[in-house]
């Protein structure tokens, strides 16, 4: 079975219009997934790339890791239950909200999450995945159609807006996506970058009313760095 790979545009906006995507990312570890061994040449063990997570990120306080397979993931399956239960007002967008990417629930990952004392958050996540799929996400992008849309969850609506840059150069390329979200009164960004290494795929969001992308790729730029010192 495949999942969509999160967290990515739709997903990131949707916790933020119900107010889940600051406070639950810390809690990521509370589950551990089964260690899932790679297929030789593919990718990593979930337990190295666990190894390989970023240790601290300026002015955050990292939460626990969690590691296994990705469709076991706590984070990773709260999220998407979370998604499932939001209504768009673009269905025909359902199946791109992910920008064209699928990733097997079997797939070596793990996963942190760093929060700041006003609730933003930093999430790292790492896949061992074979260099072609990495490249498949990596060159996906959200259709044109979809870049504005509306989300409701629980009666509320909110309002997003998609903003993705050319491919970067972060590790062996890389893609940032943007989400500018508006419930109410609140505004709130989300800035995420895909980006993928020698045998695995990595992401790195930044979610809450100061994210940038500038921090968000000074991030996945850090990460890469620390990835290399573990698993080259």
């Amino acid at each position: 079975m495949a999942h969509r790979l999160l967290p990515l545009a739709v997903l990131a906006t949707v916790a933020a219009a119900s107010a889940c995507g600051g406070s639950g990312g810390g809690r990521a570890g509370e589950v551990r997934g089964p260690a899932r061994a790679a297929p030789a040449g593919t990718g990593y063990t979930s337990d190295q790339l666990g190894q390989a997570l970023l240790q601290q990120v300026t002015g955050y306080r990292r939460g626990e890791p969690d590691s296994g397979e990705y469709g076991s993931l706590k984070a990773l399956r709260n999220a998407a239950q979370v998604r499932q239960q939001a209504a768009l007002d673009k269905p025909k967008c359902a199946d791109a909200q992910a920008g064209g990417g699928k990733v097997a629930a079997d797939v070596p990952t793990a996963l942190v999450t760093f929060v700041k004392s006003d609730g933003q958050t930093v999430t790292e996540t790492l896949m061992g995945v074979a260099d072609a799929d990495a490249e498949k996400q990596v060159e996906a992008r959200v259709p044109t159609g979809c870049l504005t849309f509306r989300t409701r969850l629980g009666g509320k609506w909110a309002e997003h807006q998609v903003t993705e840059t050319r491919r970067g150069d972060v590790g062996n390329g890389s893609r940032t996506v943007g989400v500018a979200t508006t419930s109410g009164d609140q505004r709130t960004n989300t800035w995420y970058v895909v980006f993928e290494g020698r045998h695995y795929l990595g992401t790195v969001t930044v979610f809450g009313p100061n994210a940038t992308r500038s921090e968000a790729e000074a991030l996945a730029r850090a990460s890469v760095t620390q990835a290399h010192k573990i698993l080259s």
